[in-house]
């Protein structure tokens, strides 16, 4: 039996649609407190279903978790962290973000605090850690 062109990109179509969600392997996220003077840091990590809370991490330690991004390809992890003594002062990044992040660390995402506040992600195919910005916002 002949198939149809219709069929046959119908067929095509669904080939790709599997490979994509079968692609999507699970994501390990890390966020590293490497600052200074053995500072402790509060990180409250988040996406729109899952709130992974609040957890205070000492100097050389990281929050870790794991995950599947969604066949849409709209997933969001997004964290807060404060280590000031003021601490209505909270910064502001997004963790993992689909865009951005399915090629730069499509099996673990790596984010380090610097010694000195500065946030730095590791580019998995570049081999680089790379500087992003963080956002100031006020609790």
């Amino acid at each position: 039996m002949k198939m149809s062109n219709k069929n046959k990109m119908m067929a095509t179509i669904c080939l790709l649609v599997l490979t994509e969600t079968c692609a999507r392997a699970e994501v390990h996220v890390q966020v590293k407190n490497e600052l200074k003077h053995g500072t402790r840091m509060n990180v409250h990590c988040r996406s729109r279903d899952d709130d992974l809370g609040l957890h205070t991490v000492d100097s050389g330690d990281a929050v870790k978790w794991d995950f599947t991004p969604n066949f849409w390809g709209t997933t969001l992890f997004y964290c807060d962290v404060q280590w000031s003594e003021d601490h209505s002062i909270w910064y502001h990044f997004d963790a993992y973000n689909d865009d951005r992040d399915y090629r730069r660390c499509h099996f673990t995402c790596r984010w380090m605090i610097s010694g000195n506040g500065t946030l730095y992600g590791y580019d998995d195919v570049s081999g680089y850690w790379s500087w992003y910005p963080l956002i100031v916002i006020k609790s």
